[in-house]
């Protein structure tokens, strides 16, 4: 039997950990696995569960994403009852302060008059940074079968990564008894994956009474529920699961898609990942290309060599180029007898003849503005950043986006820099 519930979706974060990746957009819209954008995940999850009634709340930079979802039609939520709709922060009176949402509980908060003009009595909240698939019905019938009043989907961890999660400890009936946010010294390896089912009427009673100043859910909110001896409980996971919060997580996580057996599987008619479809003619690949364990989409022309890397629609390499362990978004131009060796180069990015990106050996040189972030190696090509013909740039450097040719050194880029 199928629950109804109303899903929202947490879309309006920037994460400086992902460079200049969100310099250009919030973090829900970055293109992934070539023709994806990350929230058609939790998109595509809310419909292939029969969920038809889905907020996106938005903050930061939401052209893209406002653009990219549009009316909801390809995920079948263009619904006159129902359907897909975009929140945006706003001043509810005149004369009011202006302030901008504080974390994802402020964000519902914001929003919490539309929460209760919705006639379903459950509430799912959902990460709009998040690649996976999951039926959320399951979800939805161990929160009501267990009378819960909040329940949390939970994946085991290694333990040296716990740190990153809130902690979950539980009793022996999925009772979560504690609960902690990105703990130092984790008291278990349950981590939240910020996936949480509320009752309706608990949500909007703890938001604006208790729980009124809570900011965020992992940090205040549900550890203050289970401090007041409410039912929540945990919802185990055993899938693919990835929160793109770093540029070495959505590198990584990209490269799982072209893995020798993908970790997660995108060819699956049981449980497509719906996104909205540019109309491009087929992949063309010229009569030199070479092209090994990559995955290519529509509108790419290949005349060079790539190899395990992800082309997006409309890129270009050209004769004599070599793209190596990269990702390259929309519209990328890969001149002639180019090098790029484990480079993310944004939307329409143009690499000049000859350049050479991500070569020098240097890998474990971090980058100086972001080192604990950006220290494996990987150079970012920020989007319609034009990198002259001839140019050097070495391994964790930053290129940011709509970077002139006129703007960079006429000696190499050493590795860890950024301009």
């Amino acid at each position: 039997m199928n629950v109804e519930a109303l899903a929202l979706i947490l879309a309006g974060g920037a994460s400086p950990a992902l460079s200049v990746l969100t310099a250009v957009r919030t973090e829900a819209a970055i293109p992934f696995g070539g023709k994806y954008r990350i929230i058609d995940f939790s998109l595509s999850n809310c419909v292939n569960s029969e969920i038809y009634n889905v907020g996106v709340l938005t903050q930061y930079r939401p052209r893209s994403l406002n653009e990219h979802i549009g009316t909801g039609r390809p995920w079948d939520l263009d619904r006159s009852a129902g359907g897909v709709h975009l929140l945006q922060p706003y001043l509810r009176e005149p004369g009011e302060h202006v302030r901008w949402q504080e974390g994802t509980a402020d964000a519902v908060r914001f929003h919490i008059d539309f929460v209760e003009e919705q006639r379903e009595e459950l509430v799912l909240i959902l990460a709009g940074d998040h690649v996976y698939k999951m039926d959320y019905r399951p979800l939805l019938h161990h929160h009501i079968e267990m009378k819960a009043d909040v329940t949390v989907a939970v994946r085991s961890v290694p333990r040296y990564e716990a740190h990153r999660f809130g902690v979950v400890v539980t009793d022996a009936e999925g009772q979560i008894v504690h609960f902690v946010e990105k703990p130092k010294r984790p008291p278990s390896t349950l981590a939240s994956m910020g996936i949480y089912v509320f009752d309706r009427s608990l949500l909007v009673d703890w938001l604006t009474g208790k729980g009124k100043d809570h900011k965020d859910f992992g940090r205040d909110v549900i550890p203050a529920l289970v401090r007041a001896g409410k039912r929540v409980y945990a919802f185990p996971f055993f899938g693919f699961w990835t929160d793109i919060g770093t540029v070495q997580a959505y590198w990584e996580a990209n490269m799982a898609l072209i893995a020798e057996t993908p970790a997660l599987d995108l060819d699956d008619p049981e449980w497509i990942i719906h996104t909205r479809s540019e109309e491009r003619p087929p992949v063309l690949m010229g009569a030199d290309a070479v092209v090994e364990g990559s995955l290519v989409c529509d509108g790419a022309i290949i005349e060079g060599r790539v190899e395990r890397s992800v082309i997006s629609p409309g890129v270009y390499v050209a004769p004599g180029a070599v793209v190596r362990d990269s990702i390259l978004l929309t519209d990328a131009y890969v001149g002639e007898g180019a090098v790029l060796d484990k480079v993310i180069v944004d939307k329409k990015a143009h690499i000049g003849v000859g350049a050479q990106v991500g070569v020098d050996d240097e890998a474990n040189r971090p980058n100086v503005n972001m080192p604990d972030v950006l220290n494996t190696g990987l150079t970012l090509i920020g989007k319609q950043a034009r990198v002259p013909a001839g140019a050097i740039i070495g391994r964790n450097c930053v290129i940011h986006p709509y970077t002139p040719e006129d703007k960079f050194p006429e000696s190499p880029i050493s590795s860890g820099s950024s301009i």
